[in-house]
């Protein structure tokens, strides 16, 4: 069984009114397990990114336009994910983005009915609980020191973290006979 933990960075909160991906992220999962398989791409949104949005990202126009527009990642991006479960952290909100940018080029969209939402996972996990990636990986104690900025690749290796423990946890101290 495959599935895809994905993530994006994007130019603000809106598909609607013009903001666009700059960075999709990916982890392979094979049987529940990071295979080791990722894909991460910088991508050219086409338009200015804005200050308070560089602050979260760290991702500049400057830097960006340096990329690919997505129109020249998409195929690759589509092999990745294949037609594999979309592992998402708030999934409407990617999936907007990412069937914005399908639609911009005459594609058809993905299904949410592909997708896994975590965050929805862990409100009916923990009602009332904060759901955010940083307090799951505060409950279960994953270590996302490192995550000074949101990054796609990087986030979305903590939310596969985060999903093994909400589908039954990490085994650690899970030995092979030998």
């Amino acid at each position: 069984m495959r599935q895809v933990v994905l993530d994006t960075e994007t130019t603000g909160l809106s598909p609607e009114s013009g903001d666009r991906i700059v960075e999709v992220g990916c982890v392979e999962l094979v049987h529940g397990v990071p295979s080791g398989r990722t894909y991460q791409q910088y991508v050219n949104p086409e338009r200015d990114v804005p200050e308070e949005v560089v602050a979260v990202h760290g991702l500049s126009g400057d830097f960006l336009s340096d990329h690919p527009p997505f129109a020249d990642i998409v195929d690759a991006f589509m092999e990745f994910l294949d037609d594999s479960t979309l592992i998402i952290h708030n999934a409407e909100f990617d999936m907007g983005f990412i069937n914005a940018e399908l639609k911009r080029l005459g594609r058809q969209p993905l299904p949410m009915a592909r997708t896994i939402d975590t965050v929805r996972m862990a409100r009916q996990k923990f009602p009332g609980a904060p759901a955010s990636l940083d307090a799951l990986c505060r409950r279960f104690e994953i270590d996302n020191t490192g995550r000074v900025l949101h990054g796609a690749l990087k986030d979305s290796h903590l939310l596969a973290q985060v999903y093994l423990e909400l589908t039954g946890g990490r085994q650690a101290d899970l030995a092979l006979a030998g």
